[in-house]
């Protein structure tokens, strides 16, 4: 009895949809990997919608996942993909040499052509961020955070001065001693500590090359063992708030999280927490899936094993002529998402509002609803429905 109830409330496609998950989030930390050099591993974002400085309203940040350095760009608006690999080249490569890989988030000038076509032709491996789930460019959103404390601390009464004060940001940054490395990132890429002030005493004698050589391979050396003693502490606290992955196989069906998508709905609080399900295609690595996404759904397709859980087939599926066994799936519309209306049975007024009863098509009778005017986006049926029904 205990088995069958189990198996009823798992494949109850109501329940699927509308509770929240109590367990916790699923997908062990699965780190990127550690870089063994200073500037081979890169994340990039933005900083937008500042008030306009010097004609500047935008900022480019790019940080060293190595020592943590990180370069500042104050730029006139967000720019376009050719425009981001021009500064890049000229801010940092030309210093640093070509990385090995940059990490980024899936904004438009990060996924198209141009700058794929651009570093593939350098050489340079492009890594974006799953479907809402920034936390894989987690370094570069903390580096914007400690950027944004640093201008709200100093130009917060004096707001179009910000770009005035974004190189001592970035001196001020690469300064700070970081617990990951035991190092500033001065220290880890240059090999000594700038001073922060001027300097008023006798300036000390310049190291020979080779010693330069030989300590700045002693203190990459030890930042890289710093890093990943960190990794592993950082993935060991994670690790404690999350569950183990399930292992989905391709074909099997899934429910896809709505905390990041938008449902054409009047209220967020009842609306439904899963749609779907859908088809997992392929695993792209340990927790990440490519799910087969109806085409008019116009996100990325690739999602966070957190943001997915397995679907149960109901063990009372309906047959009734008219419904399917799998409802189907909402339509996106205009960033929301809709569902396709059979037929209008009824009308009437609560809160100075017209409602309709709808009947979904796919959906079995139960699942008749009232809905606002504002939210039947056809209006032939308003109009078939009350040319039946003129009263």
């Amino acid at each position: 009895m205990a088995v069958d109830v189990k198996r009823y409330v798992q494949g109850c496609r109501e329940c699927a949809m509308s509770k929240s998950p109590r367990h916790l989030p699923a997908g062990k930390l699965l780190p990127l990997p550690v870089p063994n050099r200073p500037w081979s591993h890169l994340g990039i974002d933005f900083i937008v919608d500042l008030p306009a400085s010097e004609g500047c309203t935008c900022v480019l940040v790019i940080v060293d996942k190595f020592s943590k350095a990180c370069r500042l760009m104050p730029l006139p608006g967000p720019p376009t993909a050719l425009e981001t690999a021009e500064y890049l080249f000229n801010h940092v490569f030309r210093y640093y040499g070509l990385p090995e890989d940059i990490v980024s988030d899936r904004g438009l000038q990060f996924t198209s052509r141009v700058w794929r076509a651009f570093f593939k032709c350098l050489g340079v491996t492009i890594s974006l961020s799953s479907g809402y789930h920034p936390q894989t460019n987690g370094q570069t959103e903390r580096k914007i955070q400690e950027i944004g404390r640093f201008l709200r601390t100093f130009c917060h009464s004096h707001q179009e001065s910000w770009s005035q004060f974004l190189g001592w940001a970035e001196y001020a940054q690469n300064s700070l001693r970081q617990s990951t490395t035991g190092l500033n990132p001065f220290q880890c890429v240059l090999g000594y500590q700038p001073p922060l002030f001027p300097w008023d005493g006798e300036p000390s004698d310049v190291p020979a090359v080779d010693y330069w050589f030989r300590e700045s391979e002693r203190v990459w050396g030890e930042t890289h063992r710093q890093l990943q003693r960190a990794l592993r502490r950082r993935r060991s606290t994670a690790d404690l708030r999350r569950s183990q992955a399930p292992a989905y196989q391709p074909g099997q069906k899934v429910w896809l999280s709505t905390r990041d998508i938008k449902l054409r709905l009047p209220c967020k609080k009842l609306s439904p927490r899963f749609i779907g399900p859908f088809t997992i295609v392929r695993q792209v690595n340990p927790v990440t899936y490519r799910l087969q996404l109806p085409p008019e759904y116009r996100i990325h397709p690739v999602f966070h094993v957190s943001l997915l859980k397995p679907h149960h087939p109901s063990v009372l599926l309906s047959t009734g002529p008219g419904v399917a066994e799998e409802p189907p799936l909402p339509l996106l519309v205009d960033d929301g998402t809709a569902y396709l209306v059979k037929e209008i049975l009824d009308s009437r007024r609560r809160g100075g509002r017209l409602e309709y009863l709808v009947d979904w098509e796919g959906y079995s009778p139960e699942e008749r609803s009232w809905v606002p005017r504002n939210d039947i986006l056809d209006p032939s049926l308003l109009e078939d429905f009350h040319t039946s029904h003129p009263s």
